[in-house]
């Protein structure tokens, strides 16, 4: 494989909402699977986010166990991820968490006039924060463009981190390798909830379904594991 191996991961309500409508993030995660969700994250070298998660949820992106962090040094690696965002505009806001915090640094992927954008926001931030450098990923930019251009920083294990319009972006592309869902036991219910996919052209169907690797109860949510890739896990 010429690509990162590619993991999405979610976590989300019986009917597929990743969120409800009011101002606070809806919980729909437990300790157990965040910590799951953590280790997961130790093995990677890098995650990616859409901009709507970073203006919605302001998040670090980092490893939380101070194990975890000590294990990747012991094994020659940063203590956190490489991150990356997505943004078709190229609005970034330099002072987000994404930016100041992990000691691995930060690509923005985008296109068109989201280039020039981009590299406009992020001029003049402190020479303290970790790098940031923005990458021509097409216009919109492409799931193809973004994993070449990651292979070629040498990340061998990529995980996705949403919101819905990435997973669909990844889910369209056939290029994910590996799906893994935290299911909370409730509805949602609203309609204008965000949901985990968007309506697409998907290439798993009823004829080409996802293979289901692993169903389990952890504290109340169901976690459920996919492989989309031929050659299987890893």
């Amino acid at each position: 494989m010429d690509r990162p191996y590619t993991i999405l991961s979610c976590a989300m309500s019986i009917d597929g909402r990743i969120d409800d409508t009011s101002p606070e993030r809806l919980r729909l995660s437990n300790e157990a699977d965040f910590a799951e969700i953590d280790e997961l994250r130790a093995g990677c070298d890098a995650i990616l986010v859409g901009a709507g998660t970073l203006r919605a949820d302001n998040p670090r992106l980092l490893v939380r166990s101070q194990v975890l962090r000590e294990r990747r040094r012991e094994q020659g690696r940063p203590e956190n991820l490489l991150k990356a965002v997505i943004t078709r505009s190229g609005d970034v806001d330099p002072g987000a968490r994404f930016f100041s915090t992990g000691d691995a640094g930060a690509l923005v992927y985008t296109g068109g006039s989201g280039v020039a954008t981009a590299a406009r926001r992020l001029a003049g931030r402190p020479d303290t924060d970790p790098p940031a450098e923005v990458v021509d990923a097409g216009d919109p930019p492409t799931a193809e463009a973004i994993l070449n251009d990651l292979a070629d920083r040498g990340v061998a294990r990529l995980l996705v981190e949403g919101g819905g319009h990435i997973h669909t972006l990844f889910l369209e592309s056939g290029l994910a390798d590996e799906l893994r869902l935290a299911v909370a036991p409730f509805l949602v219910g609203e309609e204008d909830a965000p949901r985990f996919v968007m309506p697409g052209s998907y290439p798993y169907s009823a004829q080409a379904p996802m293979r289901l690797v692993e169903a389990r109860a952890l504290d109340g949510i169901a976690v459920l594991r996919y492989c989309l890739a031929t050659e299987g896990l890893r």
